[in-house]
Parts: structure tokens; sequence; C-alpha cells
């Protein structure tokens, strides 16, 4: 039988120039596996917990310690088992840790190694890891969502909404897709470089101008689908995340700062209505508060027949939340993020317990990334549809799109669902 014989831990770097962990798994028929965390941002206060040293060492930020659980409690939890078997080891993984956060262990180490051992049973196998994680069933090319403009905690400028994406639904492939998203990126550098406005670039690749207000954004964006030859409403949609859980405070009161603002819950919806009235929106990434349920609710009665409402900071990517979230009709689309819950296993669960009660799910990228193309695998394997991982730019995001890329080329009978969406907007 094929086993775990060695597992490795190594400190990496991720492209914001943080500490992460590279977790290689080594079986006995020679076959190696090895994975890279991501890290976030703007982050929900449920998410699992990142293991970090808290020293001197990269202002606190080293993983050292998560390294060496990998090599010690992990090792001795896991050596010797079929890696075959993720679910088993999942659990193992989970219990070893002992915490409902994994605040014992890190979350960055459970799910390193749960990723790297998916990684080294596929290649034992000799199949493609979307073909080991989904079967037969792998077969959908996610729509991607592309952050073509940073704000928020992305980006150090004066817009309050951390992501304004374009989502390209009128084409037949996925390839299709990523041309035309990449020409109206090229297009938006133009026409920021006319306007005199800087064109550096945030953390997931999108441009962080200073503008005037929230809603500057968005008619750029059309300019540059218009210079670019599609069409707005009909090829290319838009869509937000807002992240408003960054600018809210304990009073429930939302800050748009860049606006001089201050708006309840009530307000800031009927804010977002007429942005949708007046833009191609289809999608609202946090349109409201993690802790605020009862504005969700209000917010999925106004707008959830019409568009997606995607829950981040507000399920985490836990099974347990988003079934209270299923359970009081709040949102109707969740953001899938293995790191948020902490292994491969669980991950699997709440996309499943997604799909069953037709919430959408977008696989999702984090802010730190790496060259690790796993998300692209892995949202091919469950079908998710939709995928976040960056703008047209930086290679740890175009390591994800050439990968989905190459996989579209692997599965000649591919489903890409645009215009399938396009349609249902309709």
């Amino acid at each position: 039988m094929t086993f775990i014989d060695e597992i490795y831990a190594q400190e990496v770097l991720d492209s914001r120039g943080n500490p992460t962990i590279k977790a290689t798994i080594i079986l006995s028929d020679g076959s190696v596996g090895s994975a890279i965390v991501p890290s976030g941002a703007s982050t929900g206060k449920r998410e699992a917990l990142e293991l970090r040293d808290g020293d001197e060492r990269f202002l606190g930020k080293g993983v050292l310690k998560a390294c060496e659980n990998i090599q010690t409690t992990i090792y001795d939890t896991i050596s010797g088992l079929n890696p075959y078997e993720q679910t088993r080891i999942d659990n193992l993984l989970i219990q070893a840790d002992n915490t409902e956060n994994f605040s014992n262990l890190g979350a960055n180490a459970i799910l390193g190694v749960s990723m790297a051992v998916a990684r080294a049973a596929a290649k034992s196998l000799n199949i493609p890891l979307y073909r080991y994680l989904g079967g037969a069933n792998a077969l959908t090319l996610p729509i991607p969502m592309l952050n073509i403009i940073n704000g928020g905690s992305h980006a150090d400028n004066t817009v309050d909404f951390q992501e304004y994406m374009i989502m390209p639904l009128g084409f037949d492939t996925f390839s299709e897709s990523l041309r035309a998203s990449a020409e109206i990126y090229q297009h938006l550098k133009k026409i920021l470089n006319h306007s005199k406005h800087i064109t550096s670039i945030g953390d997931e690749g999108g441009f962080a101008p200073n503008l005037k207000n929230n809603e500057e954004p968005l008619q750029i964006i059309s300019e540059a689908i218009k210079k670019a030859g599609y069409k707005e409403g009909e090829q290319i949609f838009l869509a937000l995340d807002v992240a408003s859980s960054e600018f809210v405070n304990q009073k429930g009161i939302y800050s748009l700062k860049g606006e001089g603002k201050e708006l309840c819950a009530e307000e800031l919806i009927e804010y977002y209505e007429k942005l949708i009235a007046k833009y191609p929106i289809i999608s609202i990434e946090d349109g409201l508060s993690e802790d605020d349920w009862e504005g969700w609710r209000k917010l999925t009665q106004k707008l959830g027949s019409k568009i997606q409402l995607v829950g981040d900071d507000l399920f985490v990517t836990n099974a347990k939340i988003l079934a209270e979230g299923i359970e009081q009709n709040i949102a109707n689309a969740i953001l899938i993020k293995p790191n948020q819950i902490g292994t491969i296993t669980q991950t699997m669960e709440t996309i499943r317990l997604a799909q069953r009660n037709n919430y959408k799910c977008i696989m999702s990228h984090r802010s730190g990334e790496s060259e690790d193309a796993f998300i692209a695998d892995f949202a091919v394997a469950l079908n998710t549809g939709e995928i976040k991982t960056g703008s047209t730019a930086r290679s740890e995001r175009m390591a994800k799109y050439n990968r989905l890329l190459t996989i579209e080329n692997e599965l000649p009978h591919s489903i890409y669902l645009g215009k399938t969406l396009f349609k249902m907007l309709k």
C-alpha cells in the first residue's frame, strides 16, 4: 500500500513579501506534492487562525512555529497513512489541533498539509488535481471575476469599496472571456494615464487611483469596456466587493470616508439600489457587516432576487455559519476561501451545502498569494462556476488564469456558464 512517508515544511514568502508555509508530502512510491498557503488582509473575525511567531523576525509574522508543528505533531498524526483517504486525514488533523479555529497548530499549517496530501495523491495516481478532487463531474470552467480597481484595505487610496470587478458573461469559452478582460484592463490603464491618474496597482493587481467618490471607478470601468469594443450589460457586467466590515463602527454606522457620508444599513442598501439602477452590477460581496445579520436580511429581501449577494466575512467558508444563513434567508452566494476554514474536506463540505441549497459558490484567492494555482483546479473540481483571483496582472494571479487555460485545453467538452448566467439575469 502507498503511504505518507515524509513531511516537510518551509517558510517562504507570499506576494506581499510576508512569510507563509510551503508544505511538502512525499509518498512511499516517490510521489511528491507541495502546497503554499495564502494569507488575507481583509479577514473575517470568525476565520480560522493563522499561527504567527510574534517575535522580532518579519515584524512578528514569521511562521517557524507552524512549520515545526507540521514536522512534529502533524507528522506523528498522519505519517504511514493512506494518502487517498483525504477525509480521514483531514479529520485526524482537526482532532490533533483540538480547537474550534486551529489556534493550537495553526490553520496555515493544517491547510498546507491538507493541500499537499491531495496533490501528492493526484500525482501518485497520475491524474490532474481537478480530476482527483472532482472525479468525472469536474467539467465546469469558472467565470472569472476580475478585480481591476482596488480600494479599501487592498490599496492606499481614497476609495472606500475594496474591489471593483468585471464579469465576462457574453462569451462561449473561458479563454475568450479572459482575453476580453485582459483587453479591458489595458484600456483602463490607458484611460487612467490619459487622465493623469496614478497607475500603481494594489495587492490583487487592480489599479489604485485616487478618485473623488465610490461611483467614479464604475464610470471609468464602463468607459474602458466601451473603448475595448465590448458591450456593457451584454458581454461584460460589473461586480463589487464592498468589504463593509472594514468601515462600520460599533453602532452599526457605515462610514464612507471618501465621500464624507455616514449611513445606516437601510441607507447603504438604498445607495446600492441607485448604483444597480445606473450600472449593470450583478454581484455585491459583503454589502453589509459580518455582524449585521438584521441588515443582511433587509438587503436580501430588497436585492436578493435581482443580483448575487455574496457572503465572505459573513460566512468565512464555514458550513455551520452558512447553515444559519440559509435558515434565515440571508445572502444567496458564498465566497470560498480554503484558508478561512482549514482543510480541503471542510471546504468541500461547505461548497456542497451551498450547492444543495442553490447558493452560488465563488472560489477565491487571498490578497497574499503565491505561484500555487491549487484553487484553479479546485474550482473546476467542485464546479463552483465562478472564481475570484485578481486582475490580469501580477504573476501570482496569472498563475491561476494560466492554469485554467491549460485545464480548458485538457477538457474539450468543458462547460462555461457565462451565457447561461446572462440568460438567467435577463
